[in-house]
């Protein structure tokens, strides 16, 4: 057990200081996801993913997933406590509520781990955060998540998602259609940016109000 215990300790540490520069090319929920396709064949398969440097990336959608999923993004160490806070509270209290996971947590459990709900999840997971803060930093943590990203059937990061929906690469997304990709991805599974229900749209208009809000953003 301790030599097991060990053993993925160092495996983990690996694929922690291995992805600070190697691009994520295949995910856990990646491989669930083209399973559950091959399984249901009348949904169709479909498959893309195009790694994409951040440099490559319009500042617009770094700014929307931001404004839309993280806005303590910038400055938190992975964390969000008072996210967590208030979840714990709704919860108690039997409200819906909204998960205090942050961009570091989501990269985390997209990039290592199949998507279940357990506690030994969680703690793993918070594990990989606390790694990834550390040995990857800020702009590694955005330019992996906005790649592995599920963002519709099939489609995973923003160079796929931008070619899928608007036909261009990613680097020249404007702010509207950047705002509207990251306004599905609590479901990309249903929605379609380029076909958006009336509640897409107001969220869209909602993700618009918080980019000009926080402004430019530094990693």
């Amino acid at each position: 057990m301790v030599k097991l215990i060990i053993g993925l300790w160092l495996f983990s540490t690996l694929l922690l200081w291995s992805y600070r520069w190697v691009p994520v090319t295949i995910t856990p929920l990646m491989v669930q996801r083209a399973m559950e396709q091959v399984i249901h064949t009348e949904s169709g398969f479909n498959f893309t993913h195009k790694w994409t440097p951040l440099n490559r990336i319009s500042p617009h959608m770094i700014e929307a997933v931001i404004a839309a999923e993280d806005q303590k993004f910038p400055t938190h160490k992975g964390f969000d406590w008072e996210a967590i806070e208030k979840a714990r509270e709704e919860i108690a209290s039997g409200k819906r509520f909204r998960g205090g996971s942050t961009i570091t947590n989501q990269t985390a459990k997209n990039v290592f781990l199949f998507p279940v709900r357990n506690m030994l999840r969680k703690l793993v997971e918070a594990y990989f955060t606390i790694g990834m803060e550390w040995f990857w930093g800020k702009e590694r943590i955005m330019e992996v998540y906005l790649n592995v990203i599920e963002m519709g059937h099939g489609i995973y990061g923003i160079e796929a998602a931008s070619q899928a929906y608007y036909q261009k690469p990613s680097a020249e997304l404007s702010r509207a259609e950047a705002a509207m990709i990251a306004a599905i991805l609590p479901n990309p599974k249903i929605w379609v940016p380029t076909n958006p229900t009336s509640y897409l749209r107001g969220r869209q208009a909602w993700i618009l109000r918080n980019m000009q809000q926080l402004g430019k953003i530094e990693l």
